[in-house]
């Protein structure tokens, strides 16, 4: 899969490249990123990517011009892109729009800063907006680095256990149940002891609920949205609350 990142910082993007998983996916071959400066497809002598509104108002707005001009450079060089907007506005990124991101052979990630990004851009060369939550950030990098965390480790060879994503929460619809390590007990602190017992049926039930216990105290919201088995409905009333 190929990442290509439009933005005005591409230093942004040079440290966290080279940590932890995104190293490791690119090294394997399972993913490569690119990023460029869309301060080099400014067509003044001052780079200058970033204007008033018209109709007034504060702050800056990127400009359409610089944006264009730099995705007809880099959509050639490469598969056929789908291209995102970061935006405010957008789709809200969750586990199911990651899914789908990471069936695309190429995605272009258009970093957005200021006020925010003449409307142009999203009407003509676009193919989504999306944003990564209710909140502001400074601009689009941060939610790049986001995006493409969340979609490279859905990729073949990215993970060391080919089934770490299945099981991982929302994956499910539900939230992951509790993980515990060695030692058994710390501080008094002890491990459940179901999870010593060797007995994998019993573990696969206890995890379930305890999965399901989570997510109703904390985000109940999320037991509306999934089809729950008999067995779930059974748990739940376990646990005294049924939806």
């Amino acid at each position: 899969m190929l990442f290509d990142i439009l933005t005005i910082f591409p230093e942004f993007f040079v440290s966290p490249l080279n940590v932890s998983i995104l190293r490791r996916g690119r090294e394997k071959g399972a993913f490569d990123v690119r990023t460029w400066d869309i301060r080099d497809f400014a067509q003044d002598k001052h780079k200058t990517t970033d204007d008033r509104p018209y109709g007034g108002g504060e702050g800056m707005v990127m400009k359409v011009e610089p944006i264009y001009h730099c995705l007809k450079h880099v959509t050639p060089l490469g598969p056929s892109p789908f291209v995102v907007l970061l935006s405010p506005r957008g789709r809200l990124l969750d586990q199911s729009l990651c899914e789908e991101l990471a069936q695309k052979k190429r995605l272009i990630l258009i970093c957005g800063r200021y006020e925010g990004v003449d409307e142009r851009v999203s009407e003509h060369l676009v193919d989504l907006e999306l944003s990564i939550g209710d909140y502001v950030l400074s601009g689009g990098e941060p939610a790049a680095l986001v995006v493409m965390d969340a979609v490279m480790r859905l990729l073949p060879g990215v993970l060391g256990c080919a089934e770490s994503p299945e099981n991982e929460s929302f994956s499910t619809g539900i939230l992951e149940y509790p993980q515990y390590t060695r030692p058994r007990e710390f501080l008094g602190w002890k491990v459940p002891e179901v999870l010593l017992s060797g007995d994998h049926k019993k573990i696969a039930k206890w995890r379930r609920k305890e999965a399901l216990r989570t997510t109703l105290i904390r985000r109940p919201d999320l037991l509306e949205k999934i089809e729950l088995s008999e067995q779930d409905m059974n748990l739940l009333d376990e646990l005294g609350s049924t939806p």
